[in-house]
This record gives C-alpha cells, structure tokens and sequence, in this order.
C-alpha cells in the first residue's frame, strides 16, 4: 500500500492488521530513501548495522530522538527543491528544529490534514475565527509550527477573522461581529491552548464579556505546561471556554513540527487517536523495548508522511501510554492513547508556551 492508497479510505478505518501491513510497507520505503539521500541519516543507520535491505516490524525501524533536528540539518532532497523551512518553537535562548519541505511533503501534510479534520467536521468550509493575531503570518518562507497551524487550518474556513490584534490583545468587537453575522450557522474556530486561555477566556473574563455562540467547534493544540501549573485541567479548560464563547464543542489535539500534517485528534471520550497516517510505539526508558497497553513509557511517532527529510520515525520527549486498540467507545479503529507530558529533564517546548508579551 501507498500514501495514495490511504487517501482513498477513511482515515480511521484500518485495523490493526490491516494497518501495521500498510505501515510496514510504506515506512520501510521512507526509510531506504532517507537512507539513499540524507548522509546524516545513512551514518546513524550504518552505526546501528541496521539492514535496510529487509522489511522490518514497524516496531523493530531505528527511530532518531527529536532534539537531533535542533542539532543538524537533516534533508532528504537537493537544497533546490526546498519550498518551505519549519521551524519549531522554542523559549528565548533555546535552539529550534528546521524542517525542510519540499512540494510533495507540503502537499501530503494538507492533504492529510484535510481528511483527519473533516472526518470530524465535515467536507464544508465554515466561518473561522482564529484565536491569534495575523502577524503570525509575516514571513512564509522561514515559518514556524504555529504559523504553519494557522496557514493549515485556515484550508477549513471561509470569512477568516483574526481575534487578537498586534499585541495580543482581544477585538470584542470584531469577535462580536463575526458571530453575529454568523449566528444562523456552524462556527470553526481554532488557536493554541496556552494563548486561547490566557489571551481570550482570561481576558473576557476580566472584562466580565460572554459570547453566545450556537454551533461552534473549537480545536486548540500547544502545551499544556503552563496551564497545568495553574491547576487548569482539559475539563476546567472546556468548561471556561464554553462560559465565554457559548455552545463550542471542544478537541483537543496533539502534533508536533517534526512531523506537521499526522496530528492525533482527542475523541469525544476524551482517547488521542492514530490515524491511518500515522502510530504511536511506547518505549520504556530504561531500554528503550517497546512498552505493553496500560504502561507508562516514552512516546515514539511513526508518520508516512516525511520525505523530503527523516522525520518518519521520531523519539520525543513526551511520555504516554497506550489505552487500547481498535475499541474506542466512539468506534474509530487504530490505537488511542493518553499523554502524560514532558519528560522532567526535556526543555520547554510548544507552540503555546513560548509568547511573552512585551
């Protein structure tokens, strides 16, 4: 099977079976290219005496540690057929992964973001109110994974309007606006955890200012680090949302810029969820062997979807565990999971986490 393949079917239809057969494959191919075409890549594999001739268990492929984005440039393809630098986002100081995209990565990460959301939405455009400010988008060239959130969601809606204005302050008016001129229909909005809690519900509940809002869907990605720290959980984070914007069904989701377009979205029972693009491997840390269903362990992340570098298969710094395959209540097949946050020693990272207001 081929990423083509995939984009002919539902895009949480696949059992485990059908799916490890699928990845297998494909996830083999990505990694004899990387092998051919990225030097880098080819050393480490060398180092490991990794046979690259054999088709191997999903399990069973090297995986690279996340942070060696922040430390090399890793291409998989001439500097010519670049298109677009990702760069991940980081605290003051710290270092930032580059991801370098060429046109068929672009296009596989939209087209595979377009069938995970509207498998959740539907295949209609709706009015989008995006919870930032539009000078996230200056610089499309050399963009990072908050604005690549904002460009790539923005597919989803019609009647763009942003929210926050240059300073990261909420336009009442505006917002007013835009759901009154769109009170008769369904609502997307979208923006980042962190900066939706302290920048939009924070800030209408100082000003003691609600929206009533009939039928809208809110989807929110970032760290949770900061809201954690102030004893804010998904529930409270729901609840507070729903207070100041209305009637908003709520989804969480987890990506990261190593791996733009194979996002995992939270179900309506609360479960992350792999898609057909993509799987989730727990490792325990103390050997790195792969982890049982039910235990706590470091979250590797297999995605089809990197070829223009060797993101394909990603050691993070989060740790998760696996709830179950195949059985989720809301009866999407492939594994769905919990994530437990950073690892202690693990920088501060996320889309989210890393705006200060000056």
């Amino acid at each position: 099977m081929t990423l083509e393949d995939l984009f002919q079917i539902a895009p949480y239809s696949l059992n485990k079976a059908e799916k490890d057969a699928a990845l297998k494959d494909i996830l083999n191919d990505l990694t004899r290219r990387h092998y051919a075409a990225c030097p880098e890549y080819a050393r480490i594999l060398d180092a490991l005496k990794f046979d690259t001739a054999q088709n191997h268990d999903c399990a069973d492929l090297p995986f690279l540690p996340v942070r060696l984005f922040k430390q090399f440039e890793l291409r998989s393809v001439p500097k010519e057929e670049i298109t677009k630098t990702l760069t991940s986002s980081g605290t003051s100081g710290q270092a930032v992964s580059k991801i370098f995209l060429n046109a068929d990565n672009v296009r596989s990460q939209t087209k595979t973001l377009n069938e995970i959301i509207s498998s959740f939405i539907g295949k209609q455009r709706l009015p989008l109110l995006l919870l930032d400010t539009e000078m996230i988008k200056k610089d499309r060239s050399m963009y990072s994974a908050r604005g690549a959130g904002i460009i790539g969601f923005s597919i989803f809606g019609r009647n763009s309007t942003y929210a926050l204005d240059a300073e990261m302050n909420i336009d009442v008016d505006k917002v007013a606006a835009f759901f009154d001129e769109h009170k008769n229909e369904p609502i997307l909005m979208f923006g980042y955890t962190y900066m939706i809690w302290q920048f939009v519900v924070r800030a209408l509940e100082e000003k003691n200012i609600s929206f009533n809002a009939q039928n809208a869907v809110l989807f929110h990605i970032g760290g949770w680090k900061k809201l954690k720290d102030q004893a804010v959980d998904a529930l409270e984070f729901n609840r507070r949302v729903q207070g100041r914007l209305g009637n908003v069904k709520v989804y969480n989701y987890y990506g990261m810029a190593e791996q733009l377009g194979s996002v995992f979205v939270e179900c309506e029972h609360g479960h992350m969820h792999c898609s057909n693009y993509s799987d989730v491997i727990i490792r325990r840390s103390k050997d790195f062997s792969e982890a049982e269903i039910g235990e706590k362990g470091l979250m590797e992340l297999l995605s089809v979807l990197p070829v223009s570098y060797p993101g394909h298969v990603l050691l993070t710094e989060d740790e998760g565990e696996i709830l179950g395959v195949d059985d989720c209540p809301c009866g999407r097949k492939g594994k769905y999971f919990k994530i437990h946050g950073r690892i202690k020693s693990a920088e501060l990272r996320g889309c989210s986490d890393t705006f200060e207001r000056r």
